[in-house]
Parts: structure tokens; sequence; C-alpha cells
């Protein structure tokens, strides 16, 4: 999806996980480590994303929103500006989800290699956005297939 949004002229995709790791792989070895440092990335790159909206520049966050918290950063982001926007969600069992984080971290082109177990323990803090939260949501049902 981020490939396909990334497409459009003038705009830019920002890779949560691209950043985490080169500011902070050695600090990063557990799901608190990743939600310390994902927290300061998150204070640093906040301003940047809302100067670059009131610049008129289209923004791809290819970050986590799987939780309320989360996209309370993101509507906040939102707040401060006047640019359009997309939540897109993609909706796709766990077992998919599973088979995919094992090809991608048999693949070992991506700067995490999380393991199912960790998987599991993200996933039971997932909430479905709702359209209370302010968000244009647009659901995808995504290809099962790897």
């Amino acid at each position: 999806m981020t490939a396909q949004l990334s497409r459009t002229a003038g705009t830019i995709v920002i890779a949560e996980d691209e950043w985490l790791n080169g500011l902070y792989s050695e600090e990063m070895s557990s799901i608190s480590d990743y939600m310390r440092c994902m927290s300061k990335f998150r204070e640093v790159m906040g301003p940047h994303v809302v100067s670059l909206l009131n610049m008129g520049i289209s923004v791809v966050l290819d970050f986590q929103a799987n939780t309320i918290a989360s996209r309370v950063w993101m509507r906040g982001i939102l707040d401060q500006t006047q640019a359009a926007h997309k939540l897109h969600v993609l909706d796709v069992p766990d077992e998919v989800c599973i088979a995919r984080l094992h090809a991608r971290n048999a693949q070992g082109d991506h700067p995490f290699a999380a393991t199912e177990a960790q998987f599991r323990q993200i996933s039971k803090h997932f909430v479905a956005p709702s359209s209370a939260e302010g968000f244009n949501i647009v659901v995808h049902q995504v290809d099962t297939k790897l």
C-alpha cells in the first residue's frame, strides 16, 4: 500500500521502521525499548510532518496505528494543518500476518525481525479505528496470499 501511495507526485513516505532502525537500532531489543524509542522519535517527527503538510507536500506515514494512542498522535498532527487525509486500514487475518512475518524475516531485508510471540503480544492491543476518532477511514480487504 505504501509503495502505491508514494507514486503520487509531491508525495514523500516516512517509514517509522527505517527511521527507528537508523536512529535507535542498538537501543531496541524489546517491545518496551520500541515504545520508548518510538515515543522519542514521534516527538521530533510530529512537528516536521506538520511543516511538510502545511507546505502542501503530501506525506505517507508508514507507521503503526493499531492503537487509539497512536491515532491520537496522528490526529494531533492533522489538527495543526488544513491537509486532507485518509487512514488506510489493512484488514488481514492474523494467520496471514504471521505467515508474512515469517517470510519477511526469512528474506532478511527488513530492519526488524519480530517473532510470532512478539506479534501476538502487540496484536493484543489492536483497536480498530472508528469514525469517532475523526479520520477518513479507508478499509482494504487485503489479498490473503503471501
